[in-house]
């Protein structure tokens, strides 16, 4: 990414330490970029681009000319969206409580941060988006860690358009984008205004392009393969 996207708004020597953005999924990423040259063309590749991986754990990435721009994950895995059980973006302010305030090791509020929050500690009940929209009629706190995994994903989807300077493509992938319908289509649902449209029945049966014929978006459904990814990447290094 661009040095602007990868610096955080600490001492200069924390930076060069390298407490940066990274990011992750970056495989799961590159994986689908190569898919979509192969299937859409090498020019619809090359467009503003955001990929939202969402599974257990989950991220999103704005990509144009095949090159990353920005990402929601930060120095590790526990930034951007909330996830399955990680809490996604904090304040810090937020671990300097619970250090001080309630006398937390920091291997109790990694644990905290990694395994106890997300969806599983939103709801109470589950880790498992699946299971959430089964229970979120009956069960308040269910309906609720959805919506917020829903709400924050729209709310970073608009940020990385920004940042691309405009969308010409959206990609859904990982286990909850590629098979949770009902997940995108609440995604989706105000983003009109960036020319974001679904096509309810496209969307329902998990098409490959669930995109709506007035949207100017090209929404698309794509499974990932990451574990092939680091088949190609050892085949380069050995052969």
């Amino acid at each position: 990414m661009p040095r602007i996207s990868r610096i955080y708004g600490l001492p200069r020597d924390l930076q060069e330490e390298g407490v940066l953005r990274y990011g992750f999924h970056g495989l799961s990423y590159e994986y689908i970029m190569e898919e979509l040259a192969g299937t859409a063309g090498e020019e619809v590749a090359r467009r503003r681009t955001i990929i939202a991986h969402l599974g257990h754990g989950a991220s999103m990435a704005a990509v144009h000319n095949r090159k990353s721009v920005d990402t929601t994950m930060g120095f590790s895995p526990a930034g951007g969206l909330i996830m399955s059980t990680r809490s996604g973006d904090l304040d810090p302010g937020v671990v300097l409580y619970l250090l001080k305030r309630k006398g937390m090791t920091s291997d109790q509020i990694n644990d905290v941060v990694n395994r106890k929050s997300g969806l599983l500690g939103i709801s109470g009940l589950s880790d498992d988006m699946k299971e959430l929209l089964k229970n979120e009629r009956e069960e308040m706190p269910a309906g609720e860690a959805v919506d917020l995994f829903c709400y924050q994903a729209k709310k970073f989807i608009g940020s990385l358009a920004s940042a691309l300077g405009g969308l010409d493509t959206l990609i859904f992938t990982g286990g909850i984008g590629e098979r949770a319908s009902a997940v995108r289509m609440r995604i989706c649902q105000g983003l009109e205004f960036i020319g974001v449209e679904i096509d309810p029945e496209l969307n329902e049966s998990n098409a490959p392009v669930i995109s709506g014929r007035s949207g100017s978006v090209a929404v698309r459904v794509m499974k990932t393969n990451e574990e092939l990814m680091i088949a190609r990447h050892t085949h380069k290094v050995l052969f």
